[in-house]
């Protein structure tokens, strides 16, 4: 198991050409044929904004200063994070062409929907920085960890995709079931209200929801200027590596029969 596991990972190294030139390809199509065309890489997060900033300062009046951007903080990574795995769980099933094609390296699609997401954060970050400017928070050097955060969140999110995307061949309701879940998620998550609003008694589950630590460790980073808590990110890292173990066991298992699922 553990020489496949590595088998995998080099062979999704050897294709990141390919997997860059997809991802690529994904993002110049995605906003192909609309008038703003790749603009709404820094409006859909901003529209979205707009709607939780009304909903939240002015009819539910979240009492905090510079609620939009701690809002946005987290609002920004989450979008990465589910739209990356609700892409990601269909990667399989709707690339029926590509998969049929007996040398065509499956574990690049998964990787593709990651990636594509991933770019599409980092190219919203400016946003998030004029923001913090504009309000007058001031950024501190914490900001240099933003890579090792932003690396553990990829791993975790890539770890979680790579699974659901094999389960999706032999279950089609995994994609359903998954958008329901996140809908839950997202309000689980300390994105719309900072932690301190959960009673003591609860906090230690949320520290149990790793889309909450990420959220977290990107708020010290960008909102609070502090060191995000680096024993959480350990801990989750680590479980990270054991779910991206499970998850290429899994594909690499019954990946021979994704062909003659779809």
């Amino acid at each position: 198991m553990g020489q496949q596991f590595v088998q995998h990972l080099v062979e999704l190294k050897r294709h990141w050409a390919l997997v860059s030139a997809l991802a690529g390809r994904e993002l110049k199509g995605r906003y192909r044929g609309s008038l703003l065309g790749f603009l709404w890489t820094f409006l859909n997060p901003l529209l979205l904004l707009l709607v939780y900033a009304l909903v939240f300062s002015v009819y539910f009046r979240v009492q905090m200063a510079n609620y939009a951007v701690f809002m946005f903080t987290g609002l920004l990574p989450w979008i990465f994070f589910s739209q990356a795995l609700m892409e990601g769980t269909g990667s399989i099933t709707d690339a029926g062409s590509l998969v049929t094609k007996v040398l065509f390296p499956q574990q690049v699609l998964p990787a593709v929907k990651v990636t594509a997401n991933l770019v599409n954060y980092i190219l919203s970050l400016p946003i998030l920085l004029g923001f913090l400017w504009l309000s007058g928070v001031s950024l501190k050097w914490t900001l240099l960890a933003f890579p090792l955060v932003a690396a553990a969140h990829v791993l975790f999110t890539f770890a979680l995709t790579l699974l659901l995307c094999a389960f999706n061949v032999f279950m089609r309701d995994t994609r359903h079931i998954l958008a329901n879940l996140l809908t839950l998620w997202f309000f689980l998550t300390p994105i719309l209200y900072p932690l301190s609003q959960v009673p003591e008694k609860y906090r230690m589950l949320v520290y149990l929801n790793p889309a909450a630590v990420f959220t977290l460790a990107y708020q010290d980073l960008f909102f609070w200027g502090r060191w995000p808590r680096w024993e959480l990110l350990g801990v989750l890292v680590l479980l990270s590596l054991v779910l991206l173990f499970v998850a290429v066991t899994v594909f690499e298992h019954y990946k021979e029969y994704f062909a003659e699922k779809i």
